[in-house]
């Protein structure tokens, strides 16, 4: 079998097909690392099923040991690309080029005939739905420090994608199963920028927005627009699940409604620090209460009264006050499968929010709607 493995030997290269011959010369140009199939199917034991550690809409991932002893996340692509093996390299590329400490690292991929795999660093925490959203005896083990510098982390990691990046990024799947934990628990967001290597009508749910229910925003979700903005919506649930210890992927019996939904009525009759996980024990109540107002401001229904990352991050460090007066209704998904908007939603780009602090200071929320050429809308 002809393959394009990363460091071939001239040997072995003259014996190559045109097609891999070319593989090997675009992974040379744009300094991408190829893996054999075979070489990837021996690091996984053949995709062995006990060595799957996640699966999503994006694929299935495995956790596989190189011939060198480095410990990697394979993730199997579950639809061929319609793009041509120079195109997806070029989108591979610019992924792999894009290095922050909160961003899991991409080390490679496999394209070979229609197998399109992505060869990731091995994160050792596993991701925050089994740290914060599973047993009680593994949330017990995030106090309130690492959760607070868990949200800071998966903060820096999206203000990099959306304000460092030229042209910016859209994640469009911020959630619990895309965040990791390294051993020091600090966070890293995974699959950034892996939506645009899909055909249009891959997504995670029944239309052709790309993402996940529960974290859309309502202007993504309701009429495609694809903005910063959601994407800092999405930062705003998994911020409350973070804070709760409940996700908003499902209905809880003692709720019947979303997160959301029922963050927002506690705060509505001034009750929202029962919002905060049982399992939390020690905490910092003013500093806790701030992390639920940042949420609830990042999952307002109208996408202009949203902060940017960048502003979430001011907040989230700074011992500010926040005015109550200044968050709006959130937008949210019922389970009946229809969205509530909210009060004051709308999709005028002409207004502009802000909060004011007790250190006299008033950051304006910026109101631009500018949309991201990295990612474009589905």
């Amino acid at each position: 079998m002809s393959c394009s493995c990363f460091g071939a030997s001239l040997s072995r290269k003259k014996h190559l097909n045109p097609s891999a011959r070319d593989q090997n010369v675009l992974s040379s140009e744009k300094n991408i690392r190829l893996f054999s199939y075979v070489e990837l199917k021996l690091a996984t034991n053949n995709f062995h099923p006990s060595n799957k550690i996640g699966r999503g809409g994006f694929g299935t991932v495995y956790k596989g040991t190189l011939r060198d002893g480095v410990v990697v996340a394979t993730k199997v692509l579950s639809a061929e690309s319609r793009q041509g093996v120079r195109e997806f390299l070029t989108e591979i590329d610019v992924i792999s080029n894009v290095k922050h400490p909160n961003l899991v690292e991409l080390i490679g991929c496999c394209v070979e005939g229609a197998n399109r795999i992505l060869v990731y660093e091995f994160v050792e925490n596993g991701s925050l739905v089994r740290a914060v959203l599973g047993p009680i005896s593994e949330a017990t083990k995030l106090n309130w420090q690492i959760r607070s510098e868990v949200c800071l982390g998966i903060a820096r990691g999206i203000a990099h994608l959306h304000e460092v990046l030229v042209p910016p990024i859209v994640h469009r799947d911020i959630k619990p199963s895309n965040i990791l934990l390294d051993g020091n628990f600090v966070p890293k967001i995974g699959d950034f920028g892996v939506a645009k290597l899909f055909p249009d009508n891959i997504t995670h749910i029944s239309t052709r927005v790309a993402g996940t229910t529960g974290y859309l925003a309502p202007e993504y979700a309701l009429q495609g627009q694809l903005t910063k903005k959601a994407d800092i919506y999405s930062f705003g649930v998994v911020l409350l699940e973070i804070i709760s210890g409940r996700s908003n992927s499902r209905s809880f019996s003692e709720r019947g409604k979303p997160l959301v939904e029922w963050v927002w009525k506690l705060f509505e009759e001034k009750r929202v620090i029962e919002v905060v996980d049982p399992a939390l024990k020690d905490y910092h109540h003013e500093e806790v209460l701030r992390y639920i107002k940042v949420a609830l401001f990042c999952t307002q229904a109208a996408s202009v009264r949203r902060p940017t990352m960048l502003q979430v991050l001011d907040m989230l460090s700074k011992p500010v006050q926040i005015n109550d007066k200044e968050i709006t209704q959130p937008g949210y998904m019922e389970d009946s499968g229809k969205f509530v908007k909210g009060s004051g939603a709308t999709t005028s780009t002409s207004s502009q929010s802000k909060f004011s602090t007790r250190i006299d200071t008033t950051i304006p929320f910026s109101s631009s709607q500018a949309t991201c050429t990295e990612i474009s809308p589905r």
